[in-house]
Order: structure tokens, then C-alpha cells, then sequence
């Protein structure tokens, strides 16, 4: 049974935010907080009869357009094998193109169709009006501080491709 009597938000972190009870709190909520994000785009994935690995290719190409297989291969972390059935599941369906490298001809460039910008645009619209929404709920301040602690999490030798996906690059 739910305590309705409880805060709708977290107090604010302990002076002791180290102990095992603060960073459990932590990962409850990174966990929880992820996983509603992410269901909020899990029906239009459905739809289109996809998965999150589809959507997580399809948000780094619209941010790269012509984006080599290998590049993303890093950026999602995963296995080739794996990173090849969803590509060619995207081709499959229309939602990307390849087409050779410029300068290395072996390389694979990704970008996405009319059709694969239009469905990433919308799975954006709908993760972007869930965050938005936290965003403005939580404060400027404790944003930039949810970000520096997300940036703490990724290892220092994987940080520059990161922040080279920022446009701004700022």
C-alpha cells in the first residue's frame, strides 16, 4: 500500500549522501525515473513494431547525420552483431540510409530517411515534453546538478564523445 502522506518529491540529500541508503535512493530513482521516461515511448516503438536498441540508433543519427557504423558501435556500446540486426531492421523499413565513406569507402555512413526523422522527431517530442516537464518542476540549479552528477557516471575515457555529440559543443 502507498503512503499518500508522503512528499511528492525528495527532500534534499543528506549531509551523509554517501551512506548505502542515500545512493540506493539514487539508483531508485535513476531506475524509476528511466523507466518511465523510456515507457513513454514504448507504444509509438510498438507501433512501428520496434524496440529501445531501434530508438537509441535512430536518436544518435539524427544527432550525427552521416555517422559510420563503427562510431556508433561505440557510442550505444554494444555488440556488432547486434548493432547489424537493428540496422538492418531501420534499413529494412525505410527508417536509414548507408551509403560509403567519402575518404574510406569501407566505411558505412548512416543517415536517417524522411520517414526515419519523422519517427525519431516524434519519439523526441515525447521524451522531451516528459523531461521538460521534470526540468521545470525540479529548478535550473538542481538540473545542472542532475547533470554533473549523470556526467560523473560516464568514464572519464568515454567523456569527449559525449560531450562531441552537444551541437554547441560548449
Amino acid at each position: 500500500m502507498t503512503d499518500v502522506s508522503r512528499p511528492s518529491t525528495s527532500p534534499g540529500a543528506s549531509p551523509l549522501f554517501l551512506r548505502e541508503d542515500e545512493v540506493r535512493r539514487g539508483v531508485e530513482l535513476l531506475y524509476f525515473g528511466y523507466t518511465r521516461l523510456t515507457n513513454a515511448i514504448d507504444q509509438e516503438l510498438e507501433k512501428q513494431g520496434l524496440g529501445r536498441a531501434h530508438h537509441r540508433a535512430l536518436y544518435f543519427i539524427a544527432r550525427q547525420p552521416e555517422l559510420t557504423v563503427g562510431e556508433l558501435l561505440k557510442l550505444l556500446a554494444i555488440t556488432k552483431q547486434s548493432l547489424g540486426r537493428v540496422l538492418k531492421e531501420l534499413q529494412d523499413r525505410g527508417f536509414i540510409l548507408t551509403s560509403p565513406g567519402i575518404i574510406d569507402r569501407r566505411q558505412k555512413l548512416l543517415r536517417l530517411t524522411d520517414k526515419g526523422a519523422a519517427l525519431e522527431a516524434e519519439l523526441f517530442r515525447q521524451l522531451r515534453e516528459k523531461l521538460s516537464s521534470a526540468y521545470v518542476s525540479a529548478g535550473q540549479e538542481s538540473v545542472t546538478g542532475f547533470w554533473h552528477v549523470l556526467e560523473g557516471l560516464i568514464p572519464e575515457t568515454d567523456r569527449k564523445m559525449v560531450f562531441d555529440l552537444r551541437r554547441d559543443n560548449g
